[in-house]
């Protein structure tokens, strides 16, 4: 099966990165046949630790075909995290543009090159309580119905429990598992040719979502619950909460001045 050249800065990254993987970590890892020889595509993958990046990048590293993050454009400029970015051809995004659309420009060139794109369609490690898939933002979504590449859905697990969510300390006893079950492509015909609305982009991606979370089902045995997490309306319930909170407090403090 031909595999496309992976370079001498990803081989570099591997020679460091690898070793203490292998030691801190066992490896589940399923569905590598799902990972296309050929061509450009997207995997969409969920985010549960800090550390889960370099455990699904030894994943996808041992398939073939590296994978190439999204990341903030200035960890690209200067010294050696920027000449490494640089390197293992990581893309940069720019957060400042006002075109959604044009922010993915270079995802959509590396996908039209051949590249694989990952993407962690959260944008941040999750904040459900239990670690289950949020939400997801709509760049993978518009950069497969722009380019109408394959999406490959991926789930992990474990990671996370060496390195817990937005944890600092390692949990290295007992040694854990990484467990990585890719799925086959998630179908987006019917998101294609038509115009790129908030909804359509919202649709696709719950769709994406759907598919990442069913194979986080499989790997963890049990069900997800049956309202996805959003950190966005969580956002809006704490402010509410919070507004209540304060007019019940004054309210309270209006009374006793009065009863006084």
């Amino acid at each position: 099966m031909p595999r496309r050249r992976i370079g001498f800065w990803y081989r570099f990254a591997a020679v460091i990165c690898k070793p203490p993987l292998v030691v801190l970590i066992k490896r589940d890892w399923r569905g590598m046949e799902h990972i296309p020889a050929e061509g450009g595509f997207i995997t969409a993958v969920n985010h549960n630790s800090h550390i889960d990046p370099f455990a699904y990048a030894h994943f996808q590293y041992n398939t073939g075909r590296v994978p190439r993050f999204l990341a903030k454009s200035g960890l690209f400029k200067k010294g050696f995290v920027g000449a490494a970015m640089r390197g293992t051809g990581q893309i940069p995004v720019y957060r400042e543009t006002t075109d959604a659309l044009s922010a993915f420009r270079a995802a959509i060139d590396a996908v039209e090159r051949g590249e694989c794109v990952a993407f962690y369609p959260e944008g941040t490690i999750t904040r459900d309580p239990d670690q289950w898939p949020m939400t997801g933002k709509t760049g993978a979504a518009r950069v497969a119905l722009q380019t109408k590449c394959p999406v490959i859905p991926v789930a992990q697990w474990g990671a996370n429990e060496l390195l817990p969510p937005y944890a600092k300390k390692l949990n290295l006893l007992p040694r854990k598992t990484h467990h990585v079950l890719a799925g086959p492509p998630v179908d987006l015909a019917g998101f294609y040719d038509k115009e790129m609305t908030p909804d359509l982009l919202k649709e696709a991606t719950e769709v994406i979502m759907a598919a990442i979370t069913r194979l986080l089902e499989e790997i963890r045995g049990e069900k997800a619950p049956g309202t996805t997490y959003d950190p966005r309306q969580e956002r809006i319930e704490q402010r509410r909460r919070t507004a209540a909170q304060n007019n019940g407090q004054a309210k309270a403090e209006q009374e006793e001045g009065q009863g006084t």
